[in-house]
């Protein structure tokens, strides 16, 4: 039988005999992976802690524990480490690395050792993101907490300004944006030049579609957001005026800047979201996923359009009423795509053999949460309702709605897909499923008053409220309460499942793609044994049971 990659690998440097060296040396995109989400759920943990300490300081009107300069400093926290250290690389570091290039019968990604460098890139990112969180005192000898106070936006002047470890924290940020950057570059040329023999663009699985759109957004939009990141470093140390009205800049530029990129970001975290989503209901459905070119493209579309939407976040900021009404319909008109997925998924399950397995309910779960987060984001399209709702509680719930409701989700998904490709073990499908539902009911009360709270005109970002809020936040407090249980329930069964699970079969769920037609689960080192020819579109069942099938040495039975 073949070794897996838990028994050996490439490493970028000589043969170290560690096991430790080995992990950290290799250049086996598995491996890379396997890293990447391990880092990556840590912060997602501290992240999380960030927002349960905001949840029990807003249980009541009032100071409770923590003082107003600290709340702001566990916002900044929790978005600066959710959004540009899990949600927007998460995906595509993870499963980009551990699947794309078995679903496209590849060995590795184009460039194995750029893949190695960029991991730690993105480790050197974490690193200075970290270092802001404190201030060391040389005068005294002393360690604060000193982390930025200004939001995940960083907006200017305020961030020029303020006394707090800022520059850190920006500094992170462009260091994540290049490793981004070059993720993405390494992402397309492997799409590019190392698919099968016969793979063409339009036999090419779904989830291969997402990460490929995701790339150019990653190559194209990300270097805006660092040349905003500089000019902002150049204002704050060299006097520049660009930002500051003191001294002649414009706030506003800084916001067009940041979300050029922050927008498509929003479709650079969902897309390969929806590539997991497009994985699974076929899985499940046992049947050829409805409009399979249609989802491609309208991949493409979201990724296209995605980019010409930023200016919905300026409504309030001053813009021309000709320009509000453009960005209004643009933003309209990207929902078109996001429709035609929903409409192609529902309609793969339509008179299929659906089966509830843990991976079906998160993605049918993220069916409900996302259509939430969809539509509440239609109303804030409408330029009316946007100057009502803007800053409210009402966007933040909208925001989790689709980020946390929608890639979170689906990450999960994909974690409990993939677990028996990548483990070669199975976890508790009862336990799972109790951690499924613990999360959504959780979920859904955490989130939902949110907008009912920001209808009525809670202000979003606030240390302090109004008491006829109250109820609105002591609901929200009990559902994340009931959501971190089921978070820590859930990776408890999932750790079990990696320590005492069944061993499992090389495809237990009966799929068509090519990743689960590996000769061993976990995969060999070099994935395939040798190199299929694909003359089969991607997802093909007879009677509920895959057409394609190959033997050990990937030829293929029919």
């Amino acid at each position: 039988m073949s070794k897996s990659y838990f028994d050996e690998t490439h490493c970028a440097f000589g043969h170290p005999k560690s096991t430790f060296m080995q992990w950290m040396l290799t250049i086996d995109h598995k491996r890379i992976g396997i890293m990447y989400a391990v880092v990556m759920f840590t912060f997602f943990f501290v992240a999380v802690a960030a927002a349960l300490t905001m949840r029990f300081e807003l249980f009541a009107p009032g100071q409770q524990f923590i003082e107003a300069h600290t709340f702001n400093q566990a916002f900044t926290l929790h978005g600066v480490v959710m959004v540009f250290l899990f949600i927007i690389p998460g995906i595509p570091a993870v499963f980009g690395n551990i699947v794309m290039p078995l679903m496209i019968g590849a060995k590795d990604v184009s460039f194995p050792r750029l893949n190695w460098f960029t991991f730690w890139l993105y480790i050197v990112g974490c690193i200075v993101a970290l270092s802001s969180l404190f201030n060391f005192s040389i005068a005294d000898g002393s360690l604060t907490f000193n982390f930025a106070d200004t939001g995940w936006t960083f907006y200017a002047p305020y961030s020029l300004n303020t006394d707090t470890n800022v520059v850190s924290t920006l500094v992170a940020a462009f260091i994540l944006g290049m490793a981004s950057i070059l993720t993405g570059l390494n992402f397309l040329v492997t799409i590019h030049r190392l698919r099968a023999p016969g793979m063409d663009f339009f036999k090419m699985p779904l989830f291969v579609w997402g990460i490929y759109a995701t790339a150019w957004i990653q190559l194209l939009a990300t270097p805006v957001v660092g040349i905003t990141l500089v000019l902002a470093l150049l204002e704050k140390y060299f006097g520049i005026g660009i930002f500051d009205p003191a001294k002649g800049g414009d706030p506003v530029l800084f916001q067009h800047l940041f979300w050029i990129y922050s927008h498509p970001a929003v479709y650079l975290m969902i897309l390969p979201a929806f590539g997991i989503m497009s994985e699974i209901i076929p899985a499940f459905s046992r049947r050829e996923i409805f409009g399979y070119r249609t989802i491609a493209l309208s991949s493409a579309a979201i990724a296209g359009v995605g980019y010409l939407v930023w200016g919905h976040h300026l409504f309030t900021s001053g813009m021309s009423d000709l320009a509000k009404i453009i960005f209004s319909f643009l933003t309209f008109f990207v929902a078109i795509p996001t429709g035609i997925k929903f409409y192609d998924w529902i309609a793969t399950m339509y008179k299929g053999k659906i089966v509830l397995d843990t991976p079906m309910l998160w993605a049918l779960g993220t069916i409900i949460t996302f259509a939430i987060g969809g539509l509440s984001g239609v109303t804030i399209a409408m330029i009316g309702a946007d100057i009502h709702l803007q800053d409210t509680y009402y966007t933040i719930a909208h925001f989790h709605y689709a980020m946390l409701g929608g890639v979170v989700f689906l990450f999960f998904a994909g974690i409990h897909y993939w677990f028996p490709l990548v483990f070669g073990k199975m976890y508790s499908e009862a336990k799972a499923k109790f951690a499924f539902y613990t999360l959504f009911i959780g979920f859904n009360l955490l989130w939902f008053p949110m907008f009912i709270a920001g209808y009525y005109g809670m202000p979003r970002r606030y240390f302090d409220y109004l008491p006829e809020f109250q109820i609105y936040h002591q609901i929200s407090f009990w559902g994340a309460i009931i959501f971190v249980s089921g978070l820590i329930y859930m990776f408890y069964v999932l750790i079990q499942g990696i320590r005492n699970g069944k061993p499992t079969t090389p495809n237990p769920w009966n799929a068509t793609t090519l990743e689960w037609h590996l000769p061993s689960s976990p995969p060999p080192l070099e994935n395939h044994t040798k190199v299929p020819y694909v003359d089969f579109r991607p997802y093909e069942y007879h009677h509920g049971q895959p057409v394609v099938k190959f033997d050990e040495n990937m030829k293929r039975i029919d």
